[in-house]
């Protein structure tokens, strides 16, 4: 259901003036929440009330942390302005970023959103292998502009249908895909699919210039690839003579804790041709990044077509960005997601011995998923259970999302301070009102076999 609109009368005509039109989606749309401000994992609505934040990975360091946003006060007060100059900020940002990264991933350019950076990650690709299709994944997301509702198969199944050029491989789920938890090597598995898609792709005379990824599926519930899928995918699109696009928009900058980029948990041989970042690089500034090889950065400048983006680096986004990292170093907050994503880990593993609706509980760092079930056998999504608790979290002060093809996926993506407390709190809560779901389902059950 879309949210409300607000109508503004000029000359005695409508206007519409709230951003949430009938196409757009408000979180809780039967009972919305009006936030006013928001601090560290929380938020507060207009009547003060707090609530923990356990959707928003844009506020990556914590909302309005104050070095970030003294950084971006800063620099605003002197200079804010294109990157057709020189400025340092620019310069110390991609250095920054450079550090990150493997050496070969040294040319970057900055953008303002993560959909911006997907776009052109798809230019670099084409322009790099002269080829034009594209691999992507089942129900994936690459976001909003036109080019980019093409390669997300979440969105252009409910629109115009899949283009002749995109072509789509099966999501590496081991929980729900056609290799799970029980198969010998579902990365393999997994990967043999891409190769023969791209086998498909080469019999009707087409030719491959990328295999876009999130590094961690979010909008397809949560999903974990199995160790070395994208190493033996991207020696199927090297063949073909496309390149790997490395998505990082959803779970770059530590999310993940033990490694600083989601991709580098498929190991250390595996380094993508490009890789986007976008949400979290500037904690809900508009800032977003592509860094790419030099190899693939050379091809795009011998179109003599040059790429320039207004707000795109500009002195007040690289200040912004710089400040990000600094808050990520001084703080250890890639450490702090390794030990409060295990310890959330291990007590929502313990609600899953004692709740049959938890079919599921996969994760990395401070990207968990929960997947709920009718029935373990089948493995039917339980959307309208999950669609219930997360209203009765918001009832408990707690901000909690779904996702997944069957909606039933509970999704954990907060702001990297989130707590070893707020673990504990999240998770009591969640066990009372599945204990209370059981009980009203027991009672329900009784009432019938008494009728």
């Amino acid at each position: 259901m879309g949210g409300p609109s607000l109508q503004v009368f000029r000359h005695g005509c409508p206007l519409l003036a709230c951003p949430h039109s009938s196409s757009c989606r408000l979180f809780f749309p039967e009972d919305p929440i009006k936030i006013v401000r928001g601090r560290g994992q929380y938020v507060y609505d207009e009547q003060g009330a707090e609530y923990i934040d356990c959707i928003n990975n844009v506020a990556h360091v914590g909302h309005c942390h104050p070095l970030v946003v003294q950084a971006a006060h800063e620099q605003n007060q002197v200079l804010n302005t294109n990157s057709r100059y020189l400025h340092d900020n620019v310069v110390d940002y991609a250095q920054r970023l450079s550090e990150t990264l493997p050496e070969q991933l040294c040319v970057f350019y900055f953008l303002n959103s993560g959909s911006e950076a997907n776009d052109l990650a798809l230019r670099l690709a084409r322009q790099y292998t002269g080829h034009w299709d594209v691999v992507v994944l089942d129900h994936a997301y690459h976001g909003h502009l036109s080019s980019l509702i093409d390669i997300s198969p979440y969105k252009f199944r409910d629109l115009d249908g899949q283009k002749e050029w995109v072509h789509v491989a099966p999501l590496p789920d081991t929980y729900r895909g056609p290799y799970r938890e029980d198969h010998p090597n579902p990365a393999v598995a997994y990967a043999s699919e891409v190769k023969h898609v791209v086998n498909s792709v080469q019999e009707k005379g087409r030719k491959i210039a990328a295999f876009f990824a999130e590094s961690l599926p979010s909008v397809g519930g949560q999903i974990i690839p199995p160790a070395g899928y994208f190493l033996e995918v991207a020696e199927h699109i090297h063949k073909a003579g496309g390149v790997f696009v490395a998505d990082e928009i959803q779970v770059g900058f530590g999310r993940v804790g033990k490694h600083f980029w989601a991709f580098q948990l498929q190991g250390e041989d595996f380094v993508p041709d490009i890789v986007t970042m976008g949400k979290s690089i500037g904690n809900g500034h508009p800032v977003a990044c592509v860094a790419t090889t030099q190899a693939v950065a050379r091809a795009f400048e011998a179109t003599s077509v040059e790429y320039f983006n207004t707000f795109g680096g500009s002195p007040v986004s690289c200040a912004v960005g710089l400040a990000v990292l600094e808050v990520l170093e001084k703080e250890q907050l890639q450490a702090h997601a390794t030990c409060v994503g295990s310890f959330l880990m291990d007590l929502l593993g313990q609600q899953k011995a004692k709740h049959p609706i938890i079919g599921d509980i996969r994760g990395v760092g401070l990207f968990v998923g929960v997947d709920l079930i009718k029935d373990e056998a089948t493995r039917t999504p339980a959307t309208e259970e999950a669609d219930y608790l997360v209203s009765r979290l918001k009832e408990n002060y707690i901000l909690l999302s779904t996702d997944g093809p069957g909606r039933n996926v509970l999704k954990f993506k907060p702001p990297m301070c989130f707590s070893l407390d707020n673990a504990r709190h999240v998770v009591a809560k969640l066990d009372a009102i599945l204990t209370d779901m059981e009980h009203k389902v027991r009672s329900c059950e009784t009432l019938r076999l008494q009728a």
